[in-house]
């Protein structure tokens, strides 16, 4: 099976502070391997043969690293220099690679995990879901609102209190955090324009019409590697950890 997936690797990347300021987020080293090479690489050991990178901070260097590190996985670059589109505004933008292939995985760059993702694509691929938001049982100060049957009902913010909801006020619901990896079928974002667009705000949208469905991971290990503070500690445990891009 031909497996599709895609890389946020277009942030600007401020909460790193001075370790981009000379470069994209996608090219921090972690453990002497950039953040876009170790999700390159585990994406081709789980049967990725075609992935598309986004791009707008500092592009011109992710088009460099990826023309000087070839891998066995066709890359394209979507291209947000003009104008960053955020999580969602990209994935739109992106659409036009995806106009043959079933379903598309999206992996946030600054995520270092040992999820099987062949797996996940292969039992999404069978599913009569239109999305798959991948989630976890962590502390966050945002989270997912899932029904009994694990469908996307909603979102809420610990911090100041603010929920958005599919279909209204839910009073049972389930609280999950997401973990920068979902699934989808390119045909359920089909009628939005290119304009800037959270993709979580996207799935609220469209999951009052659709099966937008928390699938929770259980990995091995699993880091966002987000703030500049949390960098020493998730280098150290990585290589402790020894894991497939060591």
């Amino acid at each position: 099976m031909n497996r599709t997936a895609m890389l946020l690797a277009a942030g600007l990347g401020t909460r790193l502070k001075e370790m981009t300021h000379d470069k994209p987020k996608a090219l921090v080293k972690v453990a002497g391997k950039t953040l876009l090479q170790r999700n390159m690489e585990h994406l081709v050991s789980n049967g990725y043969d075609r992935i598309i990178v986004n791009i707008h901070h500092f592009g011109d260097q992710v088009i460099q690293f990826i023309d000087s590190h070839p891998c066995d996985a066709a890359i394209y670059i979507s291209d947000e220099r003009g104008c960053l589109m955020d999580t969602g505004g990209g994935i739109v933008q992106a659409l036009p690679f995806f106009h043959d292939t079933p379903a598309v995985l999206v992996h946030n760059v600054d995520i270092i995990s040992d999820v099987a993702l062949m797996e996940i694509y292969d039992r999404f691929i069978a599913s009569d879901d239109e999305a798959w938001l991948l989630t976890q049982d962590r502390d966050t100060s945002r989270k997912l609102l899932f029904d009994d049957d694990d469908l996307l009902v909603g979102w809420r913010n610990h911090n100041d209190g603010t929920f958005k909801w599919v279909r209204g006020e839910q009073s049972t619901y389930r609280e999950l955090a997401f973990s920068g990896m979902h699934l989808f079928r390119p045909q359920l974002f089909d009628s939005f324009s290119y304009q800037r667009y959270s993709i979580i705000d996207l799935y609220l949208q469209q999951a009052a019409q659709h099966r937008i469905r928390s699938v929770e991971i259980q990995p091995g290990y699993w880091f966002d590697l987000g703030k500049a503070e949390d960098f020493h500690r998730i280098e150290s445990q990585l290589q402790s950890e020894k894991p497939y891009a060591q």
